[in-house]
């Protein structure tokens, strides 16, 4: 029998831009939202052009996705305005996107107090504004906000809504949870409802976490007919959030309500980078995973010692849902060598890094990574350290730079018109093949003053990191007082468009750095083939 498709829409750039303490920078949008598309999801909302600079600018070039459809969000046209005559819609319509997401209230007393309209008028933009963006061959859908609370309220109305945009050639009518209240039974009694007027092969679920149940509603409305899924990476959006998109795509993937009767487009190999996915948003966003998460979070297979140890060790179906790797993470049972070793050689197959099992350097290799996993390092977010830490400790990366002494200054200074300008220096003596090269390097900070003099001259193996780029750099306080130790993520980028992430942990910010720093060359090194 044939699975019934459903379709995945990531508003993580728009709704979970409003969430709290959360700041996406252009390049932040452009790096998720190429990351989401590479999971497999179906539509990414990247935001409202018009209503700031960098979403307009955002929307001036269609990004080269290879699966998703680019969504401009916006409104639709105002009251007493013709779409024609709007400059929300047009700049919607300007935008270089495959697909329009109006919104429009679907609640009278929404319309009455938030919007000082009529329901006429209301239903007359939604009707406009669809016409519109159908008339210039966008595929358009309407998120009805405020609908469940509206149909309890007026369900006549919020229905008028819903149909409005239907019946003018919306692709999709989304159901919206906007206040985040409403229970899965009254979603999935109020979904039927709806499906009776408009079919649910055109009906969408976008739902508020403000009752930890967003998740849970979401489940019930697909139960119910709807086949558009609305979330966010995480469950990032105002509030207490939205839909978490790490939870539901495991949950229709393998659970066998869903999985037997449904098709998604995360396949199952790009399923198994959803831990990945989920934590490079974190690194991002430079916010500490949420380690109790389901099925990503770092402690989702973590089992203590015990009698759940023990039977976890025998049958890992004893306490676990779920096979950890068909979503990317992996078991741990503390307090356990056995563990701790199949924890280590599943990081290594997963690094393709070539073991032997009987290898006795491997034990060493686990001493190590307890001893740096204690001390603040952590190798999920930096795959290119853990790689080099592995092939050091297992005798296969050349020693190619030895790093003799470095040394940076601050200065404040007046520049030549007058200004009090910060400048950073640094300088680096290093040996490489037995010759001593120091160089000296200045920048707008003592980091960037330390990469330019690192990599101004390497001698026999500058060739090799010509293509080097640093993109990224993240710092994390790991504890509080006068002795924090200091976090520091460096992702970097290479000629042919890989990237990496390695690590470094100090008290001392400038050494946590430099670790970072030094990892990035060496990998390139590795990675390059570069004769030791």
């Amino acid at each position: 029998m044939s699975r019934e498709r459903l379709y995945l829409f990531d508003t993580t750039l728009r709704d979970g831009a409003q969430t709290h303490g959360v700041d996406f920078t252009l390049h932040d949008k452009q790096l998720i939202a190429q990351m989401v598309d590479e999971l497999g999801i179906d539509y990414i909302e990247g935001g409202y052009p018009g209503a700031n600079p960098m979403d307009t600018d955002f929307f001036s070039r269609k990004p080269k996705f290879g699966h998703a459809k680019f969504t401009a969000f916006g409104m639709t046209r105002r009251a007493g305005r013709s779409a024609s005559n709007d400059p929300g819609v047009a700049a919607l319509l300007e935008a270089k996107a495959d697909a329009i997401c109006f919104v429009a209230k679907a609640s009278a007393y929404q319309v009455r107090v938030a919007l000082q309209t009529t329901n006429e008028e209301n239903l007359a933009s939604i009707r406009d504004s669809v016409a519109a963006a159908k008339a210039a061959g966008r595929e358009v859908m309407l998120d009805c906000e405020h609908f469940f609370d509206g149909y309890k309220e007026d369900p006549a109305f919020a229905l008028a809504c819903a149909k409005a945009a239907y019946e003018s050639g919306a692709r999709w009518v989304v159901l919206c949870d906007t206040n985040g209240g409403t229970m899965p039974d009254e979603i999935e009694t109020i979904v039927r409802e709806v499906v009776g007027h408009i079919p649910g092969d055109h009906l969408g679920i976008h739902a508020h976490n403000d009752t930890e149940q967003a998740v849970a509603n979401t489940l019930a409305a697909v139960r119910a007919g709807v086949r558009q899924i609305q979330g966010t990476l995480n469950g990032l959006g105002e509030r207490c959030g939205n839909a978490n998109l790490c939870s539901l795509i495991p949950t229709l993937k393998l659970k066998g309500e869903f999985a037997d009767r449904f098709d998604i487009g995360v396949s199952d190999q790009n399923l198994k980078t959803l831990v990945q996915v989920s934590r490079s948003l974190d690194d991002i966003l430079n916010r500490a995973p949420d380690m109790h998460a389901p099925y990503v979070g770092e402690s989702a297979f973590v089992t203590k010692t015990g009698i759940h140890a023990s039977a976890v060790l025998k049958d890992p179906h004893t306490y676990e849902h779920i096979a950890p790797e068909a979503v990317g993470n992996h078991r741990k049972v503390l307090v356990s060598d056995q563990a701790g070793r199949s924890n280590v050689l599943a990081a290594l197959e997963r690094a393709n890094i070539p073991f032997e099992k009987n290898d006795p350097k491997l034990t060493r290799l686990i001493e190590e990574m307890k001893e740096r996993e204690a001390a603040g390092f952590a190798y999920e977010s930096a795959d290119a350290s853990f790689d080099l830490l592995a092939r050091r400790t297992l005798g296969k990366v050349p020693d190619y730079i030895r790093v003799l002494q470095f040394d940076v200054n601050v200065e404040q200074r007046s520049n030549a018109l007058g200004q009090r300008v910060t400048v950073a220096m640094a300088v680096v003596k290093v040996d490489v093949g037995g010759e001593q090269l120091i160089s000296a390097g200045e920048g707008n900070g003592p980091v960037n003053a330390l990469d330019v003099a690192l990599r101004k001259d390497l001698g026999k193996y500058q060739k090799y990191i010509e293509g080097l780029k640093l993109i990224d750099y993240r710092v994390r306080i790991l504890n509080g007082g006068t002795e924090a130790v200091t976090r520091v993520l460096i992702e970097s980028e290479d000629e042919t468009g890989n990237r990496w992430t390695t690590i470094g942990v100090s008290p001392n910010i400038i050494d946590a750095s430099f670790q970072a720093l030094m990892d990035s060359v060496v990998y390139k090194l590795v990675k390059s083939g570069a004769p030791a």
